[in-house]
């Protein structure tokens, strides 16, 4: 993608930053912030760092996890995806649960990953996601969101303890319910 910037020196931004943004956030331009003729900084649209989800749907997620006093973190993939990641525990173990969200989330179902697992750890697909969801069959899009996600991950994780426990991964799929 070719990116045509415009250099736009500090004080042109102090005399009128909102008509900046706008023309970056309503015009999709690009600009090379220069101060004393250096570049300092680029003012692009969120659209090149974000991924492609819905942002009024964005909000929506992190206002529920809040809501529901969940404490996550939130960070941008090289593939411009949005993760959300959990401190959890099971079986003694600190595992960060993150919820990998694609572009056109909700319509395509998150990738749900567990970090700090043994390597033979059971029921994982084999980039390491968790074998949750297998189809989409189980994510209904119009009524499943990031904590629905997170509890399933939740359950999954019990499941975890009892094979760190037994040696055995229980019969019960979490994909069992809704």
């Amino acid at each position: 993608m070719k990116i045509d910037f415009k250099v736009l020196n500090m004080m042109d931004l102090r005399k009128s930053p909102g008509e900046a943004l706008d023309r970056v956030a309503e015009d999709g331009e690009v600009f090379i912030i220069e101060r004393s003729g250096q570049p300092k900084a680029c003012l692009v649209p969120v659209s090149f760092l974000m991924p492609d989800i819905a942002p009024n749907k964005i909000k929506t997620e992190l206002d529920n996890l809040r809501n529901k006093k969940q404490n996550f973190r939130l960070t941008i993939t090289e593939q411009k995806e949005l993760k959300v990641s959990f401190l959890e525990v099971a079986a003694g173990d600190n595992i960060i649960i993150s919820i990998v969200l694609p572009h056109g989330y909700p319509k395509s179902s998150p990738r749900i990953y567990a970090e700090n697992l043994p390597r033979d750890t059971p029921d994982r697909w084999r980039d390491g996601a968790l074998s949750i969801f297998g189809t989409m069959e189980i994510w209904n899009p119009k009524k499943h969101d990031v904590f629905y996600a997170l509890s399933l991950a939740r359950t999954w994780l019990g499941q975890y303890a009892k094979w760190r426990k037994t040696g055995e991964w229980p019969k019960n799929q979490v994909n069992d319910h809704d």
